[in-house]
């Protein structure tokens, strides 16, 4: 697939086509560069959600004080995971990502499972992040303000600001989601010298980087909840139709983006052992839990510095909403292109470039699930039930569990492209890494269904332990049933999975080679 930019042809001859060359069933090309790209896929890392609420429940609940190191381990891991990923990027330049790779890996059956998993793991993700930031508003509020606020209203009002966002140009969305990313960064940078500068009275220690930290019942739950904070990264391929030089941006984006997040996490998770010392760390998460992170910035920083914290927590899971949105979008744009949603999904803004369809989608998705939320909702304002202890963690949980099925899946895939190609000799240390890193993954993929009443708080027996996996589930089955159905029913539909822009291609050509025989 070419990567043009003139905005007056439709065909850049037969080498390829241009992604956006008036024609509607693409998105446009040259809009974002390393910086933009790297910016929008760490955005739904929101580093400031990790370290405030992910890092004091790994070590309170699972009682894993080697968390540092843990980010170390699962940071190589992508990395393996990455050297395959991105070669296939070099390949397979389509907005579908994952289920592209998987298509045209083990089978257009398997992409079209993949593609309903996909759907659904980042929309999970996304709603449920509402959750979370509308009950931090709430709260926000009720302490500056002295005003109650149900945590649905800031979520709902959230939900049409990053509706309206989705419709814009992504290089604008890129530098929405870069300005408040680098501001967040930079305060949790400021924590970290901080703790470090101050020091319980362990002083320094490098305690939490002993394997000896890593033992216990709680470390396969701990792998689940870390490896969830490495999300964001493999979105790079998703914007490969709106690089400048996919080839080139996306691989190269996607190695930046894990080794900074596994570099920026296992620092700040080592601050926090050592600003509360690694013997009490575990006791300290336990009792303050998401507000140990402001108590200690406090103490060290200041009050002034602790509500600005507060504010940015809530700006960095907008950038997170946002940028899961985007992606979202996109892969109900590639659906609908090949022809797995209605065609009006494959359509795109002729004004932006924009998947507008799929942002519509999403945002409707949004707005359904958190009212369902919300009307369930008998707690008192301020309760956090319903928004982070179900609609986030629920929510959160079953994203990641998709993304990990999808990540394994499309380890195998890459090294089913290549040895189908031919040329499994020449890429035989690149499918020795993918073949590592998809056992890895798969290893933590049954830890998380394994322990999933842990992840969601549920108690022992409780349903949700198997009903919220099985969403995900259900998606693989339900996709690759459509999948099968397809391949009978429509063959054509079903050979252009994966396929993207290069269906279009091959469209044209069989429409110019119609109209020479006609002639």
């Amino acid at each position: 697939m070419a990567t043009g930019s003139s905005s007056t042809s439709t065909s850049t001859g037969a080498s390829g086509i241009s992604t956006y060359k008036g024609q509607d069933r693409a998105l446009r090309a040259d809009r974002l560069g390393t910086a933009g790209l790297l910016l929008s896929v760490l955005a739904a890392s929101a580093p400031l959600m990790v370290v405030a609420g992910v890092m004091p429940t790994t070590f309170g609940v699972m009682g894993i004080v080697g968390q540092p190191l843990l980010f170390v381990i699962l940071g190589i891991v992508l990395m393996l995971f990455s050297v395959g990923y991105a070669e296939m990027s070099r390949h397979v330049h389509n907005a579908g990502a994952f289920y592209a790779y998987i298509a045209r890996g083990l089978g257009p059956t398997a992409g079209a499972g993949a593609s309903l998993v996909a759907l659904v793991a980042y929309s999970a993700m996304q709603v449920g992040i509402y959750g979370i930031l509308g009950f931090e508003v709430s709260g926000l509020f009720a302490t500056h303000l002295d005003i109650e606020l149900a945590w649905w209203i800031p979520a709902l009002a959230t939900a049409a600001i990053v509706g309206a966002l989705g419709f814009l140009k992504i290089d604008l969305n890129a530098k929405v989601l870069g300005v408040l990313l680098i501001i967040e960064c930079a305060l949790v940078v400021i924590f970290d010298i901080a703790a470090v500068a101050e020091p319980a009275k362990e002083g320094l220690s490098l305690h939490a980087f002993n394997p000896d930290t890593l033992t216990g019942a709680g470390l396969g739950t701990a792998l689940c909840f870390c490896i969830a904070a490495f999300v964001g990264f493999e979105q790079s391929p998703v914007y490969a139709e709106e690089t400048s030089r996919p080839h080139v941006v996306v691989s190269r984006v996607m190695f930046l983006a894990v080794g900074f997040v596994a570099l920026f996490f296992a620092l700040s998770s080592w601050a926090l052992t050592v600003a509360t010392g690694p013997a009490q760390v575990v006791d300290a998460s336990r009792e303050a839990g998401p507000g140990l992170l402001f108590a200690l910035t406090e103490s060290r920083v200041g009050g002034a510095f602790t509500d600005v914290l507060h504010v940015l927590f809530v700006t960095g899971m907008f950038a997170a909403l946002l940028s899961f949105h985007n992606v979202v979008a996109r892969y109900a744009f590639a659906m609908g292109r090949e022809g797995l949603l209605p065609a009006a999904f494959g359509r795109t803004s002729r004004t932006s470039g924009a998947p507008a369809t799929g942002s519509l989608l999403q945002s409707v998705v949004s707005v359904v699930v958190v009212l369902a939320f919300a009307l369930n909702d008998d707690k008192p304002v301020g309760d956090p039930t319903a928004p982070v202890l179900q609609l986030f963690t629920w929510m959160g949980n079953v994203g990641a569990l998709g993304v990990i099925v999808l990540m394994a899946a499309a380890s195998f895939a890459v090294i089913a492209f290549f040895v189908r190609r031919g040329t499994a000799r020449a890429q035989a240390g690149r499918l020795v890494a993918s073949a590592l890193a998809g056992l890895a993954l798969v290893t933590i993929a049954v830890y998380t269904v394994r322990d999933f009443e842990v992840l969601v708080g549920a108690g022992p027996g409780s349903v949700l332990s198997w009903v919220l996996p099985g969403i995900v589930g259900a998606a693989v089955v339900g996709g690759l049933v459509y999948g099968a159905v397809l391949k009978s029913v429509k063959p054509e539909v079903h050979a252009r999975i994966g396929l993207g822009n290069e269906a279009f291609r091959l469209e044209k050509a069989a429409e110019s080679e119609s109209r020479a025989a006609d002639l």
